[in-house]
């Protein structure tokens, strides 16, 4: 069976419902027999992307907040990424155009890698005192990861590589109805929305395993909002 996972590493909850799912799954019983893909969403694709800057600063501007009341946003986040022994800085993160990752995260899918990118990236993104949006940094975890460092260099290089592939991931998310991430299509027939508690994701494989239709999930009031980042 396979999971297919639309998100954007800017997204915290994105981040918060790859831990919950990876914990559902962990309690899946055929977990052995599940595939997972993650596909491209951008959050921000107008963002201009030599633009980098706080992302609590973002928050204020993006939903007409105050800088205080935007870490307050943050906080409130982190206190969910902690939960479940997520690294979370709150005012010391960039926000950025995510088009590059996500042309990268292609290429680590090609080469068998794309979990360990993601979760590379995620986690300095989020957890670190650096910026992924840095050239360097992203080289730095694509190597770590395991990709070529200069098979990744020559691709950061080509704003054409893999471009056509991030936009046919979002395309078909447009196609199946999602507005935000994180969202998560089960054997192309079951949909789950937002970060969901892992009890939630276990319920979802074992049905979709079992061939019986589910109600898509929404987001659950300060468990999960797809269009906060």
């Amino acid at each position: 069976m396979r999971v297919e996972i639309w998100s954007d590493i800017a997204c915290p909850w994105c981040y918060i419902g790859k831990a919950r799912f990876e914990k559902g799954l962990e309690s899946f019983e055929h977990r052995a027999d599940v595939e997972v893909v993650h596909r491209s969403f951008e959050l921000d694709p107008g963002h201009a992307k030599d633009e980098v800057a706080p992302v609590v600063d973002m928050l204020a501007a993006k939903f007409g907040r105050s800088r205080q009341e935007a870490v307050a946003m943050e906080e409130q986040v982190a206190s969910h990424a902690r939960s479940e022994g997520l690294g979370y800085l709150v005012g010391d993160r960039d926000h950025g155009n995510t088009f590059d990752i996500h042309r990268l995260l292609h290429l680590a899918k090609l080469r068998g890698r794309q979990d360990a990118l993601l979760s590379a990236v995620y986690r300095v993104n989020f957890a670190e005192e650096r910026s992924v949006y840095d050239t360097e940094t992203l080289v730095d975890l694509a190597v770590e990861a395991g990709l070529d460092e200069a098979e990744t260099r020559v691709l950061l290089g080509d704003p054409d590589a893999f471009a056509d592939e991030v936009r046919a991931d979002e395309r078909e998310a447009a196609e199946l109805g999602a507005t935000g991430v994180p969202f998560f299509v089960l054997d192309r027939r079951y949909g789950v929305s937002g970060g969901q508690p892992a009890e939630v994701f276990t319920q979802a494989l074992e049905q979709a395993w079992q061939g019986r239709a589910i109600t898509p999930v929404g987001d659950v009031e300060g468990d999960g909002r797809p269009k906060t980042r």
